[in-house]
């Protein structure tokens, strides 16, 4: 059994367990290729997961080819056994150079399904991250190493470290004798170097006092020539300075006069200025207007190149027109040519029908010979056709006992159609109807609003009659009252009235005490009004029978109608003297005895007075008769 050792590198791993935090683990990869030919030659691939770490950490894996085979079709490998390790590799080699970075592509996991890798069996998935999902492109389930397992590795371990110590300590010793030596020819070459040195400080020393001598020399004699040249060049000095003086002071002059000079040109040229600055505004004055004309002159040939433009399609579409026409034309010819060779066609056609028509004429001939000829056989033909029809006529028996069955039940259908059509007649009719009837209905509806708004009125004329009729109760009150003040006056002033004789009208104090029908059997007090009227008789009687007569067809209108609140009011009437006595107002409210500022007082009551104005019932909501002579009318306490 002999194994190759393919892959040994320390790889980082996140290890997942269950319910546990992802924690980051460095684990060694080993893959070893194991090849047996003990009966039969065959290789395995054998995966070991340790920890330098944790010596007892140990996985371990063995694929052979039949396994690989079910693993290739558990998780869709393309690549055979042969090519499985090196893409295996490729695949670790590819999460080595990703765990560095913070976000890394490719990663290796390994997954526990207990909370800790406490000897259970894990699973190592290469996964690929992109920003959709995690790819597992390979999982391997490694098994834990058993106690014989992790015994024979940690002897293996020992093995390797105890070659690994000889190695190294081997490797010291020759190190230290290589050392050694080299350290021995270092301080020979050392002490030959520091002779040499020794020598060479010797002659530097020498060489450098011989070399200050001479330099001393030198710059004393290079001194004095550096002082001679000083004072020669002293002397130029003076000289050239005072050449350049005088330049200097000819210079001036000549600059001053050209100053003068410059000074006239600059004011010839202000004045130049001055004028160019005139006929520069003359200049823009004239090109601003020259730019309004260009303006003006570039918009007359926008609108040139428009209405050009405009003519050029005008002209283009009339000749568009002219080429149609001129097609059209040159179509016409062609038809007028077509029907020329049309007509000479059908002249031909016509001479080739008469050459037909006399051909036809002689085969008509040939058939009528051929023909009587047939009728010869159609009398031999006819004996048997009677046999025929003999037959024929039999079969149309038949097919009138089977036309007679036909048309009873044509019958039949046809009665069922009439009363078809009956329904769908009385249908119609009741289709009529229900439209009459709608409309009738709607005029119905029409009607019943009509008399709903008259309904309305009658009851806002109930609710005026209504007040009419309370008016009406008040004033009779009211003159029932004032009956029974007249009354007690009457009864109070009667010494004082036979003195009183000479008066000229009749005083109101003077009526007649109500007159009751006990004859009758009426035993309360008749209505005021036919008091009030039989108060008026006695001063009409005196003025003469035609006032009167005038004074009660005015009356008579007002008091039929009183004349029937009167019988409801007797009773009441009965107790006014009482009611007054004791203060009452005899249910007139208080505005009832208000005077008016314009009224009279009603005693001395004139002829003129008495007038049809002021004896009219009042009618709420109209307006009242104005007095039209001095005195209190009765509409003065009736409500305004």
């Amino acid at each position: 059994m002999a194994a190759e050792r393919i892959f040994d590198r320390a790889v980082s791993v996140r290890v997942r367990g269950c319910g546990c935090e992802e924690r980051r683990l460095n684990v060694r990869v080993n893959i070893e290729l194991l090849s047996i030919s003990d009966p039969v030659h065959k290789k395995d691939l054998a995966v070991r997961l340790t920890d330098d770490t944790d010596p007892f950490f140990l996985y371990n894996l063995v694929i052979s080819e039949e396994d690989f085979q079910s693993l290739k079709s558990q998780q869709g490998l393309l690549v055979d056994f042969s090519a499985f390790p090196q893409k295996f590799i490729d695949l670790l080699q590819q999460c080595i150079q990703e765990q560095n970075k913070d976000i890394p592509r490719f990663l290796l996991q390994l997954v526990s399904s207990a909370p800790a890798l406490d000897h259970t069996p894990v699973s190592l998935n290469v996964v690929e991250t992109n920003p959709f999902k995690h790819l597992t492109h390979l999982s391997l389930k490694f098994l834990p190493g058993s106690d014989a397992e992790i015994k024979k590795f940690l002897a293996n371990c020992l093995k390797c470290l105890k070659e690994d110590k000889r190695m190294l300590e081997e490797k010291l010793k020759r190190t230290e004798e290589d050392l050694t030596r080299q350290l021995s020819y270092t301080q020979q070459s050392l002490s030959e170097k520091s002779r040499e040195l020794d020598k060479l400080k010797n002659e530097w020393t020498s060489y450098t006092t011989a070399l200050s001598n001479k330099h001393s020399q030198e710059l004393t004699s290079e001194k004095e020539r550096a002082l001679q040249a000083q004072t020669q060049y002293q002397q130029q000095h003076e000289q050239q300075k005072k050449e350049l003086e005088n330049l200097h002071q000819k210079s001036i002059q000549q600059l001053q006069n050209r100053l003068s000079e410059l000074e006239v040109i600059n004011k010839d040229l202000t004045e130049r200025r001055y004028k160019g600055d005139s006929t520069v505004r003359e200049l823009k004055s004239k090109l601003s207007g020259l730019e309004d004309e260009c303006q003006r002159a570039k918009q007359e040939v926008l609108s040139l190149r428009r209405e050009n433009t405009t003519l050029d399609a005008e002209c283009h579409e009339k000749e568009k027109l002219i080429n149609q026409l001129q097609t059209r034309v040159a179509v016409l010819e062609q038809e007028i040519k077509d029907k020329d060779q049309l007509v000479t066609r059908t002249k031909e056609v016509l001479d080739a029908t008469q050459e037909q028509k006399v051909i036809l004429e002689e085969s008509t001939e040939e058939k009528q010979r051929h023909v009587e000829k047939l009728e010869t056989t159609i009398k031999s033909l006819s004996a048997e056709l009677l046999k025929a029809n003999e037959i024929i006529k039999k079969l149309q028996g038949d097919l009138k006992t089977l036309m007679s069955k036909l048309k009873l039940k044509n019958t039949v259908t046809i009665q069922q159609e009439k009363l078809l059509a009956e329904k769908e007649e009385k249908l119609q009719k009741e289709q009529r109807e229900s439209q009459e009837l709608g409309q009738s209905f709607r005029m119905k509806e029409q009607e019943v609003c009509k008399l709903q708004e008259q309904l309305e009125s009658t009851i806002q004329k109930l609710e005026e009659s209504k007040q009419l009729l309370k008016t009406n109760e008040n004033v009779i009150t009211w003159l029932n009252r004032q009956l029974s003040e007249v009354q007690m006056a009457k009864k109070l002033d009667s010494p004082a009235s036979a003195h009183a004789g000479g008066r000229a009208a009749v005083s109101p104090l003077s009526m007649p005490d109500r007159p009751s029908f006990h004859s009758l059997g009426i035993s309360h007090s008749i209505s005021p009004l036919y008091a009030f009227q039989n108060f008026l008789e006695p001063t009409h009687s005196r003025n003469g029978n035609s006032q009167s007569l005038s004074l009660q067809v005015q009356l008579s209108s007002q008091l039929s109608k009183l004349s029937r609140c009167s019988e409801a009011h007797t009773v009441p009437a009965a107790g006014h003297a009482a009611n007054k006595e004791n203060g009452d107002q005899l249910g007139l409210e208080p505005k009832y005895f208000k005077k008016k500022d314009d009224s009279i007082p009603l005693r001395g009551l004139s002829q003129n007075t008495l007038n049809s104005e002021y004896l009219r019932p009042y009618m709420p909501g109209k307006a009242q008769p104005s007095p039209k002579a001095a005195g209190t009318p009765i509409s003065a306490y009736f409500p305004g």
